[in-house]
């Protein structure tokens, strides 16, 4: 099983990812830690990142993800995956069945309140907003509040994923 935690900047998604790799003993990988040097200086710069600058990022993330599946590896991959056509890249090639998309719904108040108290990281705050607009949130996504305390969340995370549709899913 794969899973990919996605939702904007601040809503928690590598502190989530890490709790849950520790829970479950999966391997578990921040999409921030393969971003170019240049993409990483245009976000500090405030200046949104295009489809293009995105491109050689999904791929990678892309090969991390079905090197885990043709591995038999179940993983965690923290990932904003803002817009259909991204995940459509990350996923290519894996069967729908071995991989879930679960966003993290916060509010625009406790996102701002958590990029206020960030210091040392790339993101600029400013790019809130444009994360915001560029999010599709789409039907097959598994929703999860993200604003209870991380160890809440993942005890959320893995009561849904033991029964989805009546069947256990991990």
């Amino acid at each position: 099983m794969i899973l990919v935690l996605m939702g904007v900047t601040g809503s928690g998604k590598t502190t989530v990812g890490k709790l849950l790799a520790a829970e479950t003993g999966w391997r578990f990988a921040d999409a921030d830690d393969f971003h170019s040097e240049a993409n990483r200086a245009k976000m500090h710069a405030n200046i949104p990142l295009t489809d293009e600058d995105r491109k050689p990022w999904l791929a990678s993330l892309h090969q991390l993800l079905l090197g885990w599946y043709e591995g038999g590896t179940s993983g965690i991959l923290g990932c904003s995956a803002l817009k259909e056509s991204y995940r459509d890249v990350l996923i290519a090639q894996i069967p729908p069945l071995n991989i879930r998309f679960i966003l993290l719904d916060v509010s625009i108040k406790v996102l701002q309140e958590r990029l206020n108290g960030r210091r040392n990281h790339y993101m600029s705050p400013g790019l809130l907003q444009s994360q915001i607009d560029t999010l599709e949130v789409t039907p097959d996504l598994m929703h999860v509040c993200g604003e209870d305390p991380p160890e809440k969340i993942v005890q959320g995370i893995l009561e849904k994923l033991l029964v989805v549709e009546g069947k256990t899913t991990i």
